[in-house]
Parts: structure tokens; sequence; C-alpha cells
């Protein structure tokens, strides 16, 4: 499943092209988008943060001890480009990964941090109880110990979820899932992203055991009664919640895959748990996809095809679908469907479509997963699909296969190789373990890719997908947020500040080396949580950059 298969864990990603590589243009820049921002300067000595002690088991708020102030960004400079077309408002939440239940990454609304302040913010590191590998949430104006705050909430790689003040970096509350001591230390990891419910009254976390949490917002306490925490795998020593958490209307959506080295047996499945209750509505397995339970992953002859990717499930606009895409395993259009890209009912997770590439067998036996990354929403019944194969997949969300979909209730469901409308490299070559950021202007859209070697831009008009521009730094799920594009740099550390339409960065944001980690931009902050889960540490840090 996992590249790190071929390549030690601390030295993913070491084959990027080295930070001294051009940087160039190679199509006209983004002329239609032109976010604007001005130019930066060097930035002022970062002021000192909090961390909190050791939690007590279930939820707490330890005594915080004192932290240490990180170092300071370096300077940017910038061309200026005209104003843009902006959407009223703040944008004052990023409640889930990817900021909204589509995963676009991308929000026209104002951040308070433009291309003039973003070499000026104020920098507090966090030392946390955990790594966070992966992205963290953020609400404005909401009660936590006590006090009405905006909060930062981030799971760690052994299932503690902290809140913290965005304000000064304090712990406010860590909650610490039953069983912690067992696995702390060990390779039975999660890697998931919390989510928020809509009332911003209780927030969900993954833990190692397999399990689902509803967390108090107010306390860290998990919610009384109903059936929380809810198991969503029956074997979670070879079952991993790797991707984000998502909301669909009244459910939460979970899916899981494996772990390091793809050990069997297990199969990548989706759960669809009410929000209130914590009742199961809903299963689809990836392999013996007949069987609409939690099965023991023993009792299915095939094994593997995770759903890993860090956006998970993406809900399509509307709430009646999603997509998900499983990694390596065997496929046969009927039961088996590795490789592929579903397209799933809600509430039901009724297989709609689907799509798996004409050379789904190679993908497969040379650990190529097509689920490295998720599904991308392009706008204009269109999506697209890159994999650890460094292949684009542009495709028609009614014919994924390119054939009209079978009628519901009608015969078995039998699928089809190939079917997409456009295969294109991904520039810089390389894999893609992350999830493009969309940004949608009008009939024409914009897709970031950070990869394993370069960040990219593309146009989507007219039916197809166009190269605009590269940087030879590699990156992670990219952030387009108040006129600006984010993207954190896993091999070297530190945050690369981009216009949305030119290669060159205007500013560089300090940090430590990571893995799957990607940042938030939202209400003047700029979060990111850094180190990797496969080092296994019980430790880990998170920066936090904010308008003075």
């Amino acid at each position: 499943m996992m590249h790190e298969r071929r390549r030690a864990a601390a030295a993913e990603l070491n084959g990027a092209a080295p930070r001294g590589a051009s940087r160039f243009a190679v199509a006209p820049l983004l002329a239609c988008i032109l976010l604007s921002a001005c130019g930066g300067g060097a930035s002022g000595t970062p002021t000192q943060g909090t961390a909190a002690g050791t939690p007590t088991q279930g939820t707490a708020s330890g005594t915080p001890t004192q932290g240490t102030a990180a170092g300071t960004p370096t300077q940017g400079t910038a061309a200026g480009t005209p104003a843009p077309r902006r959407r009223a408002g703040r944008l004052l939440d990023w409640p889930m990964f990817g900021g909204d239940p589509q995963r676009s990454d991308a929000s026209a609304r104002s951040t308070g941090i433009t291309a003039a302040n973003v070499s000026h913010l104020r920098h507090v590191h966090v030392a946390l109880p955990g790594t966070v590998d992966s992205s963290p949430i953020y609400l404005h104006g909401v009660v936590v110990a006590g006090r009405r705050r905006n909060a930062i909430f981030a799971t760690t790689t052994y299932g503690r979820t902290v809140a913290i003040d965005a304000a000064n970096g304090r712990i406010l509350w860590t909650f610490t899932p039953r069983g912690y001591s067992r696995w702390a230390g060990s390779s039975q990891i999660t890697t998931a992203s919390p989510v928020a419910g809509p009332s911003h009254h209780y927030i969900y976390a993954s833990s190692p055991n397999g399990e689902i949490h509803k967390l108090s917002i107010v306390s860290g306490r998990e919610a009384a009664g109903a059936r929380w925490p809810v198991a969503i795998t029956r074997d979670p020593t070879h079952e991993k919640i790797a991707a984000a958490l998502n909301i669909d209307g009244r459910y939460v959506v979970a899916v899981t895959g494996g772990y390091y080295g793809d050990i069997p047996p297990y199969q990548g499945h989706v759960v669809l748990l009410d929000r209130a209750s914590g009742r199961i509505a809903a299963v689809f397995n990836t392999l013996c996809a007949g069987r609409r339970r939690l099965i023991v992953p023993s009792s299915c002859p095939a094994s593997d095809s995770a759903i890993w990717a860090r956006a998970g499930a993406v809900v399509e606009p509307g709430g009646r679908r999603i997509l998900v895409a499983s990694g390596n395993g065997p496929w046969n259009g009927r039961s088996d469907f590795g490789d592929s890209v579903l397209q799933l009912s809600v509430p039901g997770l009724h297989l709609l479509q689907a799509y798996a590439p004409a050379d789904q067998e190679r993908l497969n036996l040379s650990d190529t997963d097509l689920g490295s990354s998720s599904p991308a929403l392009l706008g204009s019944g269109r999506a697209l699909i890159a994999g650890k194969d460094g292949v684009i997949r542009l495709l028609s969300l009614s014919r994924l296969d390119g054939h009209p979909p079978p009628r519901p209730h009608g015969r078995p469901f039998r699928g089809r190789l190939g079917g997409s409308l456009q295969k294109l490299a991904l520039a810089g070559g390389g894999e893609l373990i992350s999830t493009p950021a969309v940004w949608r202007q009008g009939k024409a859209s914009f897709v970031f890719f950070g990869g394993e070697h370069a960040t990219s831009a593309y146009a989507f008009r007219d039916g197809r997908l166009h190269l605009r521009w590269v940087s030879a730094i590699p990156g992670t799920s990219p952030v387009l947020a108040g006129g600006l594009l984010y993207v954190y740099d896993p091999v070297h550390g530190g945050i690369e500040v981009y216009r949305p339409s030119s290669p060159h960065p205007i500013a560089r944001l300090p940090g430590a080396p990571g893995h799957w980690n990607s940042p938030i931009v939202v209400d003047g902050h700029i979060v990111e949580p850094e180190g990797n889960a496969n080092a296994h540490e019980t430790r880990g840090s998170l920066e936090i950059f904010s308008v003075r």
C-alpha cells in the first residue's frame, strides 16, 4: 500500500529536488485567479508559547508547562497582482480536513493574512503529547475550558486529542483513549484528522484501537450514553484509521486502510455513523463487497484495497453521493475493487459507479496505489484522481468508466476497466501522497498539487487540464486561503507561501520536517503540525503563526 515499503519512513520523499533547484513557469500565469497581496518584509521575534503537562486517563487538562519560542520566518518578495474578487466575510472556521466536505482546501474568504504581513506574523511553538501526522481543525469563538476562545483541535498518532488556545498555544484539555498505554510507542497508530459537528458542540476523533470518539468541545469528555465510542473495525491490529473523518448531514463518514508493509488481512471499507447515537448506519467493503457489515478481515478471501488517502471520503455537492479511492488489491468489477474510484450512495452506501484504470493489475502488482490520493471535484461534472504512479486521470462523474451507470436495483453491478477522459503526468514526477487543492472561479477551476518532487498548478477549462507552473519544492496537501497558497515541505520543514499565479514563493515560514502533515489557514492564523508517525514518538510539536 504505502510507498514507505520502498524507503525508510524517516527519509520519506528524500529523493525530492533540492531547495536550490530552479523554479520555472511553463505556461502563462493564472491571470484569471489574480488573488492579491503585497510584498513582505523581515519578521520580528516570535513570542513564547506554552504546552500542557501529562493528561490523566480519559479526559483532562493538565497544568500547562512552559514552551519554547521558534525561529523567525525569512523575508519574501513578490510582484504586485490585480485585486481579486472576494466573497464577503472572513474565514472563521476550518472544521474538517480540506475545510469542507468536498475537501477543496480552498476558500476565497479573507484570512487576515496577506503578502504584506505573512513575513511579520507572531510565531508560537507548541509542544504536544504526541505527533500529529495529519491536519488540525479550528473553531472560532467556542466555549472551551470555561471560556469563549478560538481553538485548534488535533489528534496525535496514538489517539490523544488536544484542544489548543490559538491565541497563546496553551493546551486547554487532552483526551486520552482507554487502552492508550497498550499501543503507545508501537506501530499501531492513527493518522486521521478529527471533524467538528455542525453545531460546534462536539468533535469526532479516532484512536488506534479502531474506535471513533464523540468529544465535548467544552471539556474533551466522551459523550455519555448512546454507543460512543464506536468500533469501525473487527481487527484494529490490521486495519488502520488513516484518512480524515468527514461529515455528511447526520452522519460521520470514516474509512479504513492497512498498516505499514501491507500486512494482511485487511479490507478497506467505508462506515457511516449516526452523529447523535453512534449507530452504524451502513458499511461498504471494497473487497467482499457483497457483505454489507463489518467483517472479520480473515473471513474474506481477498486482502488489501485500503482507503488511506489524506482526504478519505469526498462528499459530492448535495450530500447524496460520496467518492472514495482504494489502494492496491484484487479487482474483478463485482465483489473486489482494488485500485478503484468508487461512487457510493448516502445513506445506503450502495455502489453506483466505479472506475479502475486499464492497467489496474500492473498497479496492484507494483505497489503503485491509485488511492494514494483522493478524488478531487473540479466542477462541471468532472473529477480527477492521481496516485503513486504520478499520472493524473480526468473522470466524468456521470460516467466514471466511460459508460452510463447501471440502473438502481437492476442487474448486479459489473464494472469495466478504463474510461478516463484525459491522462497526463504529474509535473515534477514521483508519487502523489497528498490531496490537491481545488480553487473554482466561474467556469474555470485551478488545481494545486503538493507532490514528491514538486509543487504544481493546473487550470481546468474547456474540459481539459492544462499545466500552468511548477516549483521544484516538494509538498503535502496545499491550502489556498485568502489569496495565498500555502504548502508544507515535509523534507526540509517549513511552509512555502506562494501567490497562486506564480511558482516563486513570496515567503517561507520555519518548521521541522514531517510526513503527511498539512497546514490550515484561518481567522488570522496558520497552523502546521510536524513530525512523522512512523517514528513512533509520544511527543510532537505544532507551529502557530498569527497576525499581530
